[in-house]
């Protein structure tokens, strides 16, 4: 039911600040109900859904209709969202004014006559008043219309079809579809994309004319995995207070996050996830359904994981290990100490706006060595969690830039209690107010207080390293942790982040500290309600662009003084001046740097040298971007001479490249070998900007001649732009022609050679071969790419 949803965050603030009036005495908009109408099943069934049905839905569905992208709401990676149905509620809505009841899926609801009641209806119904009519049905409405209305094979879509991320979806209840199907005839299901085969649709009609019956699905666990969750939960239920204590911070971290408790089980693709319950093992899990993880959950709380039931999808993907070594980890991190709890946090404003103060009494070097663990896991939390979405979304962070981070020993905020004790009620963050006159004077005060913790952390580093930082300053992963260096990439509207150091030397860099990490992770993915209105969302994203400035600030502090103002102006050209005059702390021009640099190159690119030469256990090659021979390229199934052909795609910016400008965010190369492998390739657009200080007016400060490629070796966005299939042999060929490419039409020549469009009868196939290449070369990150950002040309 793909027919689009929400505007953008911008036309939220504008809307707030021109009609306010209107919103204070407007109230809140009703939401229609709905009633759940008993499907009339045949007893004998022709198809099985498990069997049948849901391998359909995993081919030629499930990549539209997953995650909080969903149109309509209607969610196919799991029965249960089939069950539930579809609703006109917008979950992604920038001009919402008041926050809404959450509405997700094993969440909020957990039968479909409780989904009734929150505005969602069927789409599976095959009674009418009349009596069985499979016309009833929306989800044969919907393919009988794609049926009857195919895209032209091989060809663009025509301007009918809107796949706009900011498109407006119609979402037509069962008793609307007549007159829906009439004002779009090519609406239909899949839409815009390559059909059903009559096979599928045979399959999925009569499921549907018999009453779509869903098989039981419980998951079959091992002897081992029933083990691991007795041990865990065990573990996590603990009742002395500093058990408890660690537990809740564990939570509110680990929610996310899809955990494995061995790589055989992960290649399986069997995970967990930790839930709060209100009832104890062996019970079933009865799950406490708060909008935030740190809100108040009103009974007594128990930990439990639960199996992942539901087909895996690369944007909500987040794996992380959670074994035995893990365990013994958390107890030498947590619980080996002699640190005491005096009285455990509640659940006020203060607590959940602050997790610096919530749990203070938890040693801060064990929280940020919790954190450094698995940097990119809980980097990957806010790149790839509901907070990341949209231009808006991302429109404060850089197209690619490198992060590193302090080392604990060396944090001013771990290793000195004066210091984090006068600080830490400055670290607290915006957002919980979320009524739109709350904007402004919440948006402000936390950003005086913000600006207040950067003065004084200036003074203390200051006073702590008189003679300057040094490398020994940057956590060094002990030596094997490839966490301790991550890349990140944003694309457009959505980004991603890889261990090491990606690409060739961005423009920026960040040095993250432990207040910066954890702030990132609390405003972002722990406090972030998708769910709430215009005012709350602002506030989140005008507090990240002061954690950006914050890591930048931090790297700064690396280089000699008498450099870092010219370098800090070239970030911030253009009407970023402005917004380190009024928004920013001023830079740290005085603490020296003990760092010894020579006057023969720029300040910048002499430290990424050091760092890599220093780091090098930890920071991979990166043979494609960084290297212009032969000798550095990786040599197996053929890719040594793959990554040679494909340097020139990095060799330069838009001046020289001009077919960069013709290509979208994330474009997938697919080439295949002579032996019938096939190896794949992401072709990653970074933007280039004056700045990147603002959620607005992005137009007015991009820089396209300076657009550059960033090329790894698997595919790397969950929302892939573009496909093109090459053989090994005419890569050279495509390399060229790519290059020159210089205008729409000329990408269409090479769309026409090499392209796979939408309307290819062999979409599918390729398309979800870069699930295929994953399981192969990546099994535990594997799963369903989304299609909802993938162009029609």
């Amino acid at each position: 039911m793909r027919l689009p949803i929400s505007g953008s965050l911008a036309t939220g603030l504008a809307r707030a600040c021109l009609i306010l009036a209107v919103v204070i005495l407007g109230g809140c908009n009703s939401e229609q109900t709905y009633t759940e109408v008993p499907r009339v099943t045949q007893v004998q069934q022709s198809y099985h859904f498990t069997r049948d049905v849901k391998p359909i839905l995993e081919q030629k569905c499930i990549a539209c209709h997953a995650c909080n992208d969903a149109p309509c709401q209607l969610k196919l990676e799991a029965s249960e969202g089939l069950e539930r149905g579809a609703s006109k509620i917008k979950v992604y809505d920038g001009s919402r004014t008041e926050d809404i009841e959450p509405t997700r899926l094993h969440i909020d609801a957990q039968t479909p006559q409780q989904w009734r009641k929150q505005g969602f209806y069927s789409v599976l119904a095959n009674q009418s008043e009349e009596g069985v009519d499979s016309s009833g049905s929306l989800v044969h409405e919907f393919i009988t219309l794609g049926m009857s209305n195919p895209v032209e094979e091989n060809k663009p879509l025509n301007d009918e079809y809107k796949l706009d991320i900011n498109r407006e979806f119609s979402c037509p209840a069962p008793s609307e579809f007549a007159d829906y199907a009439e004002d779009h005839p090519t609406g239909g299901m899949p839409y815009g994309v390559s059909g059903l085969t009559n096979t599928e649709y045979k399959v999925l009609s009569t499921w549907l004319e018999e009453g779509a019956v869903f098989d039981a699905q419980a998951a079959d666990l091992s002897k081992s995995q029933q083990q691991h969750i007795k041990k865990w939960e065990d573990f996590l239920n603990q009742q002395n207070p500093r058990a408890q204590l660690v537990s809740r911070y564990l939570f509110e971290h680990l929610f996310l996050a899809h955990l494995y408790f061995s790589e055989d089980d992960a290649r399986n693709k069997q995970f967990f996830q930790v839930v709060r319950s209100s009832n104890p093992a062996p019970e079933p899990i009865n799950v406490i359904a708060t909008t935030r993880p740190n809100d108040e959950p009103g009974t007594k709380v128990y930990y439990r994981l639960r199996p992942i039931t539901d087909t895996l999808i690369h944007k909500t993907h987040i794996v992380y290990r959670f074994d035995d070594q893990r365990m013994d980890r958390y107890q030498e991190l947590f619980l080996e100490g002699d640190w005491q709890v005096q009285q455990l946090p509640g659940y006020t404003y203060t607590d959940s706006s602050n997790p610096f103060l919530a749990f203070e009494a938890i040693p801060a070097k064990a929280r940020y060595q919790f954190m450094l663990d698995e940097a990119e896991y809980f980097t990957r939390t806010f790149i790839r969690g509901p907070v990341c979405r949209g231009q808006i979304a991302t429109d404060v962070i850089r197209d690619q830039f490198w992060v590193m981070f302090e080392d604990p020993e060396h944090d001013q905020y771990i290793v000195n209690p004066d210091h984090r004790k006068k600080v830490s009620p400055l670290l607290g963050l915006p957002g919980q107010k979320s009524d739109i006159l709350d904007l402004g004077t919440e948006y402000l005060r936390y950003q005086e207080k913000r600006n207040q913790y950067r003065a004084e952390r200036s003074q203390r580093y200051h006073e702590a390293y008189d003679k300057g930082l040094t490398l020994d300053n940057i956590w060094d992963g002990d030596n094997e942790n490839n966490n301790a260096f991550l890349s990140i990439f944003r694309h457009h509207d959505s980004a991603s982040v890889e261990r090491g150091w990606i690409g060739r030397t961005p423009k920026t860099l960040w040095l993250m500290d432990y207040p910066l990490f954890e702030r990132t992770y609390y405003e972002l993915v722990v406090n972030f309600n998708v769910y709430g209105s215009v005012s709350h969302q602002a506030q989140t994203r005008l507090y990240f662009d002061l954690i950006r400035n914050g890591g930048e600030s931090n790297f700064m502090l690396l280089l000699p003084p008498e450099k870092r103002q010219k370098l800090y102006a070239s970030w911030y050209e253009g009407s970023g001046e402005i917004k380190t005059n009024l928004s920013y702390q001023d830079l740290d021009t005085k603490t020296p740097s003990a760092i010894e640099y020579n006057g023969k190159s720029p300040v910048k690119q002499q430290l990424i040298d050091l760092v890599l030469k220093k780091f090098d256990s930890v920071i991979a090659d990166d043979p494609i971007n960084r290297c212009r021979s032969e000798e550095c390229a990786p040599d197996y199934k053929g890719k040594k001479s793959t990554v040679a052909m494909l340097q020139p795609l990095v060799a330069g910016d838009s001046k020289q490249l001009k077919g960069i400008q013709q290509l979208p965010e994330v474009t997938v190369l697919r080439v295949d070998a002579e032996d019938g492998e096939f190896n794949i390739y992401s072709l990653i657009r970074n933007r280039a900007h004056t700045n990147v200080a603002f959620m607005l007016g992005e137009e007015d400060r991009y820089k396209p001649d300076s657009d550059s490629l960033t090329i790894v070796d698997f595919p790397m966005s969950s929302y892939p732009n573009y496909l093109f299939r090459v053989s090994h042999k005419q890569l050279p060929e495509f390399v060229d022609q790519l290059i020159a490419i210089n205008s729409p039409q000329d990408r269409k020549k090479l769309i026409d050679q090499w392209g796979i469009r939408r309307s290819n009868p062999e979409f599918w196939k390729n398309f979800h071969s870069m699930t295929q290449y994953l399981d192969q070369h990546r099994p535990m990150q594997s799963g369903i790419f989304d299609l909802n950002r993938y162009e029609g040309w």
